[in-house]
This record gives structure tokens, C-alpha cells and sequence, in this order.
């Protein structure tokens, strides 16, 4: 009796736990999305509710040469930020020391 009622619990609780595993890959603080352009992941990022300053979330958008693989080349570096037609963001950028193609 106790496993017939433990599998019809487990079933819908499963579901549940696997739809709040997806839609929290949705939030703004995840980072950024595949294919996401820079400027729109700085804005993403700069728009959330904690209100990030420009560091932080050039940090959490800025793309690496290994791709932010976690075993990757040794030394990956910092791939420029694309802020074209974003003269706000390229004016940030300047005052913290990012680089970036306009």
C-alpha cells in the first residue's frame, strides 16, 4: 500500500522539480544566453532588480577564447565587448578599462 502511494507522489513531484529546474535557467542571473549579443546581455544584466554596476556584469557577459569552458586552454583571454551603436555602454566601458569594437 505504502508504494502505491509513494510512486503516485513521486511521479507529479518530479515533474514539478524538473519545470522549476527550467524556468530558473531563465532568470537574469544566469549570465549569458547562447547567440546573446553584448550589448543586449549588458543591458539584461544592468536592468535586474539587484541593479549591477558595469564591472559586474561586463564580467558576467564578456566571452573568453576558450569559449568559458571549464577545462579549457590554459590561458584563455578576454574576447573585446561588441557595443555597436551602444554609445552609452562604449562610455562605461572607457571609464572602468574594458576594451571593446565599436
Amino acid at each position: 500500500m505504502k508504494r502505491k502511494t509513494l510512486r503516485k507522489v513521486t511521479g507529479p513531484l518530479m515533474l514539478l522539480t524538473c519545470g522549476v529546474m527550467t524556468l530558473g535557467g531563465c532568470s537574469a542571473e544566469i549570465g549569458r544566453m547562447p547567440y546573446e549579443s553584448d550589448v543586449r546581455c549588458l543591458r539584461k544584466e544592468l536592468g535586474t532588480q539587484m541593479h549591477l554596476s558595469f564591472p559586474l556584469a561586463a564580467n558576467t557577459c564578456q566571452r573568453m577564447t576558450d569559449h568559458n569552458f571549464a577545462i579549457g586552454s590554459k590561458n584563455p583571454q578576454p574576447i573585446p565587448l561588441n557595443l555597436h551603436n551602444a554609445p552609452d555602454l562604449q562610455k562605461m566601458a572607457d571609464e572602468y578599462g574594458y576594451s571593446y569594437t565599436r
